[in-house]
């Protein structure tokens, strides 16, 4: 087992939760000559360096249509539009997600309607779902939280017994798989974000639609530009959801590094699997599945990420449960070693969302991980080296208080 000395002992380094530079440095050249290649064509809103990467994109993620747009957040507005979701209709999803999920539900006037998470994974329990059905019901907004996809079969089950449609929010999950099957190809659409922190992350805001029906296709394409079928001639009500054409040059660089990227943080999370395992701070998640003790139990613990069994995890986020959550961040950021909440206040708590009723208590599992969990710095060019020094840290916390 790893005992520490007391933390002014400890040599360290510092950390940071993600270091984009590092990233930059190893493509600057052929990033730089795709930036050259827009700036000399001129073209910087669609055109052809978009069309080539939606269909890069779309064969990477296995679906037939992919549609670049101008973030992920307008991503999910987009494709809410492009299924008719208006205002009274209800559409289930998790209150254990970042905003956009929800919010671009009640941007259209329409009714989130959140219901709790598998504490295991952190995503939508479909076992949650049929009872929140309605006749308002329009759709079910599964997301792929932290990079690991949601239990897609009886999801999309559900829908098709009850003729709801399944939009995933892949925001956190590109090349992402469950049963072979990857992100945004079982769903009617799945929607991206290429900020610029995710695993395929753009120089600035930018998302994608994917699908495997051509008139929802079809229908994104016009959405995203006005409504128009052709130019000045609106036959939806859309808005300006175009992507820029430097943010697709420069994603096109990217994407056949993805892959390689991915594999870096899958090692770095069998690491951090390895080096906790020689504490005596770990428990697995599958022992203690409800994750509700640890912030009563006497006995220092932290809880490491789940995988199941038939999934591929991206890692956009290594996120582990832990005791006394708000301590150990301040004290690893004193340390200069990154961490973050992702995320502090759920969904169904939030002020903006009082109105739908939902009170302290009503979401346990998701309210237990809004307290309980901290993410830890994944990224591929992480030495093994920063990452002992994140868990000698977290070590030294727990045995040297």
């Amino acid at each position: 087992m790893i005992h520490t000395p007391p933390a002014d002992k400890i040599e360290t380094q510092p950390v940071p939760l993600l270091d984009l530079k590092a990233q930059y440095a190893t493509i600057r050249d052929d990033i730089q000559a795709a930036i050259d290649r827009v700036i000399e064509a001129q073209y910087f809103i669609l055109g052809p360096e978009v069309a080539a990467l939606e269909e890069e994109v779309a064969a990477y993620c296995q679906s037939r249509f992919a549609i670049g747009v101008s973030s992920g957040t307008d991503a999910l507005l987009v494709a809410l539009m492009a299924i008719d979701v208006k205002a009274g209709d209800e559409v289930i999803t998790t209150p254990y997600s970042f905003f956009a999920t929800a919010g671009s539900i009640a941007r259209l006037g329409a009714k989130p309607v959140f219901v709790d998470i598998d504490p295991l994974t952190f995503n939508i329990d479909p076992a949650n779902i049929e009872a929140a059905i309605t006749d308002r019901t329009r759709a079910i907004l599964p997301v792929h939280l932290f990079g690991q996809m949601a239990e897609m079969e009886p999801i999309m089950e559900i829908a098709r017994h009850h003729k709801l449609m399944v939009i995933e929010d892949a925001a956190q999950a590109i090349g992402s798989e469950y049963q072979g099957r990857r992100a945004g190809s079982i769903g009617h659409l799945g929607c991206f974000s290429f900020f610029p922190s995710k695993n395929l992350g753009a120089f600035g805001d930018g998302g994608l639609v994917t699908t495997n029906d051509e008139d929802l296709a079809t229908r994104v394409k016009r959405l995203r530009n006005h409504g128009y079928r052709k130019k000045y001639h609106s036959q939806d009500v859309g808005g300006n959801f175009r992507l820029d054409a430097l943010q697709a040059a420069v994603l096109r660089v990217k994407l056949p590094h993805l892959d390689n990227w991915t594999a870096g943080r899958q090692e770095n999370a069998d690491t951090y699997r390895r080096l906790f395992a020689e504490t005596d701070l770990v428990v697995q998640s599958d022992s203690d599945p409800a994750g509700g003790d640890l912030q009563t139990s006497g006995e220092s613990k932290l809880i490491m990420p789940t995988v199941l069994p038939d999934r591929r995890h991206i890692y956009n986020q290594f996120v582990i449960r832990c005791q006394q959550r708000e301590a150990l961040m301040a004290y690893l950021k004193e340390r200069k070693i990154g961490c973050e909440v992702y995320y502090p206040v759920p969904l169904h708590l939030q002020e903006c969302f009082a109105e739908l009723g939902y009170p302290p208590g009503n979401l346990p599992a998701s309210e237990c991980a809004a307290a309980e969990t901290l993410a830890l710095p994944i990224y591929p060019e992480l030495t093994e080296s920063m990452q002992q020094t994140v868990v000698h840290a977290i070590v030294n916390f727990y045995q040297n208080p």
